[in-house]
């Protein structure tokens, strides 16, 4: 498990087009660190298929143009999707979901933070109301970014109706960006959709959903994204987040999640404090996963 957990894709790709020629050897290499980086069968095959017809096409054997290529490859396929946020409401309402255990709840006091850096006046509703430890965790993330919070007037209450506050709160402050916290669980699949839907059709009496965000763990790869499904298919999404990007292990998952579920990549955690997420640029990260 150690091993696993040291692998890098940056460096197995060091040794690829470190070596003096290309052969063999470079294709069996970077088939296995895209497959090992959760790029996904698929996508590698059809990477490195075409990477040799233009190693065939240029007569080169400089394993360095073989980084260029999969450099331009990554970030072509990456920018078929738009990143852009879409916020331009007042206020921009953004829904944030997510199976539990993927760190939702310090995903949105990152995000929070992000809006704040931006100058922007930010509220976060506590609608996760099945969980008293989730509202006082977002509390203390959202105070830490600088945000406003909404809590639960008492324990249990409706999530839709601490959404449905949390917006009144932002049109009669005049503040600019809400963030709900949804539930990651209920006893059935169904019930937690139509729990979403309900606080959704509450918010929209009031105002516009600008984006429904829904969290990934990065290190979870296919997996996580299984787990995720009913959202995807049920919940409206508009946008991904992807956490613990910590390193390039799971690197690949980047591009395999926005082919197998047709939504962009809006923002990146790469780390484990309050300013560790980022937007998603492809350019920049292409350059850092191939070098």
């Amino acid at each position: 498990m150690a091993e696993r957990a040291s692998w890098s894709l940056g460096a197995a790709l060091r040794n690829v087009f470190g070596a003096k020629t290309i052969d063999e050897d470079t294709w069996d290499d970077l088939e296995s660190a895209l497959i090992r980086a959760d790029f996904g069968p698929a996508v590698t095959e059809e990477i490195v298929d075409r990477i040799k017809a233009q190693v065939e096409r240029y007569r080169t054997t400089d394993p360095r143009d073989v980084q260029r290529m999969l450099r331009e490859l990554v970030e072509e396929r990456l920018s078929k999707y738009d990143p852009t946020l879409k916020l331009t409401e007042r206020p921009a309402v953004v829904l944030v979901v997510g199976v539990n255990g993927v760190g939702k709840t310090t995903t949105i006091g990152k995000f929070a933070k992000f809006l704040r850096n931006y100058g922007r006046s930010v509220v976060v509703g506590a609608a996760d109301t099945f969980r008293a430890a989730a509202v006082d965790q977002l509390a203390t993330w959202a105070e830490r970014a600088g945000a406003e919070v909404v809590r639960p007037e008492r324990e249990g209450q409706d999530p839709a109706s601490v959404a449905f506050q949390t917006v009144e709160y932002a049109k009669r402050t005049g503040t600019e960006m809400v963030i709900i916290d949804t539930a990651g669980r209920l006893h059935t699949k169904g019930g937690l959709m139509d729990e979403l839907g309900k606080i959704k059709r509450v918010v929209e009496k009031q105002a516009p959903i600008s984006e429904v965000l829904l969290v990934l763990d990065a290190t979870t790869g296919q997996n996580g994204l299984a787990q995720a499904e009913a959202f995807i298919r049920h919940g409206g999404v508009t946008g991904l987040v992807l956490t613990k990007l910590d390193g390039s292990a799971k690197g690949g998952f980047v591009i395999a999640v926005q082919e197998k579920t047709g939504l962009p990549i809006k923002l990146i955690g790469q780390g484990e404090g309050i300013g560790d997420l980022t937007g998603f640029t492809p350019h920049v990260f292409a350059q850092q996963l191939v070098g």
